[in-house]
């Protein structure tokens, strides 16, 4: 654990605090800016993140300011510093890379507030930062560790083959990946996710995390991914690649599972898990450990879809409850078609909603797991809270920076 951070130092950082609420984002677009003219320090990032949205600079921005604000009451980003520093290890973060962000993060903090960034107050958000870069250095290393000394472990980047491709609807496709090494795998945690590192052609090193939908075992992982599309954009690059290149014996480079977004496995309380869309991928995950390990757990799994072409593993999940009495399956279809028949491919019309989870599943015992699209998430966060859910037994995982679903829950309020 560092040393403290000096009396003086607190004040001088929580004294930028308007400042930071003024122009943080322009202070994270620049840093961004300055870091990314090292092509080895760019290669590190998701740059989907860094595109038209500009959706990293503002959870980092929104990042430092929250770090601004408690900067003298540090245990409420607990949970914060625990989420970056899963992140960085599926990115394989190294200690020597906190030192490029440092000089590029003071330097963007000159250039924008220039002559208000004195000598003190730089000084200030330089110990300030070794403070937390230290804390995160800290646990990553830990996180490595246990990473490397676990059966079937590594650290860094590690080759895997594609073993098989299954296509689970119209949109989405699973691939099962086996160490080309010929060694056992880590066993993750149900919900967690692996880091892939792809050189693609005209395109350069890509990196992308996708959740693992298997059960832990001792010689493969498996991924389903959707083919991502946004009307006037081109298709994601690393998901079309995947869906259209991408075939058994294909070599991806791996780095071993990470995430905070894991099933509790040490208790036989009540389970909700409820997913929209593609975010079914942790769910299968989790769904197919408690059909494994704990059969007898109360277990509700509730998703949504359009409809049944774009509705992913469906008979997978029919087989798991069909032979578990405890794991109860609900299914809602936003616009069913023809094809799609009303009490076996889905349950209802309509979306799920906190209302309809409360009244219909153990609200005053179970823990909720939700993952799906940024408005999805948000109704459903919020709403489980507003309805009495405690915000301990209310976990959630979002594909992408945080901002976004923050942004998309105050829209909602």
């Amino acid at each position: 654990m560092p040393s403290p951070l000096s009396p003086a130092t607190i004040a001088l950082v929580k004294a930028t605090i308007p400042a930071l609420e003024a122009h943080g984002l322009a202070i994270t677009r620049r840093m961004y800016e300055r870091l990314f003219q090292d092509p080895a320090i760019r290669d590190l990032f998701n740059q989907s993140h860094h595109g038209e949205t500009g959706s990293q600079p503002k959870a980092l921005a929104n990042a430092v300011l929250a770090y601004a604000r408690n900067i003298d009451n540090l245990g409420a980003l607990a949970g914060a510093v625990e989420r970056i520093a899963q992140k960085h290890v599926t990115l394989t973060i190294l200690p020597a890379h906190y030192a490029s962000v440092a000089e590029a993060l003071l330097g963007a903090i000159q250039d924008v507030l220039a002559e208000a960034a004195t000598p003190e107050i730089c000084a200030a958000w330089g110990e300030a930062y070794w403070f937390l870069a230290d804390i995160l250095i800290d646990r990553e290393a830990a996180i490595y560790h246990d990473h490397e000394t676990r059966p079937g472990g590594w650290t860094g980047w590690r080759d895997f083959r594609i073993e098989s491709v299954t296509i689970e609807s119209e949109t989405i496709r699973s691939f099962v990946l086996v160490p080309v090494d010929g060694g056992a795998v880590l066993r993750h945690q149900p919900g967690q996710s692996l880091g892939l590192r792809l050189d693609l052609p005209g395109e350069g090193v890509l990196k992308r995390n996708y959740s693992i939908s298997c059960a832990p075992n001792d010689r493969s992982y498996r991924i389903t991914v959707k083919r991502e599309a946004t009307p006037g954009r081109p298709a994601g690059l690393v998901s079309s690649w995947l869906h259209e290149t991408a075939h058994p014996g294909t070599v991806l480079t791996v780095a071993a599972p990470a995430g905070d977004f894991v099933l509790d496995r040490t208790t036989s309380a009540p389970v909700v898990l409820v997913s929209g869309g593609v975010g079914l991928t942790p769910m299968m995950s989790m769904l197919e450990t408690i059909h494994a390990e704990t059969p007898e757990r109360p277990t509700w799994y509730v998703h949504g879809a359009l409809h049944g072409r774009v509705h992913a593993m469906a008979e997978r999940t029919r087989r798991l409850a069909a032979d578990r009495p405890a794991i109860r399956l609900h299914t809602v279809y936003e616009a069913p078609e023809s094809a799609d028949r009303l009490g076996t491919a889905y349950d209802r019309v309509g979306r799920i909603t906190p209302e309809w989870l409360v009244a219909h599943t153990p609200a005053a015992e179970a823990t909720y797991y939700l993952c799906g699209p940024k408005s999805f998430l948000a109704s459903l966060v919020r709403g489980l809270a507003r309805l009495g859910v405690p915000a301990e037994r209310i976990r959630y995982e979002f594909f992408g920076p945080a901002d976004e679903l923050e942004e998309e829950a105050r829209a909602a309020a």
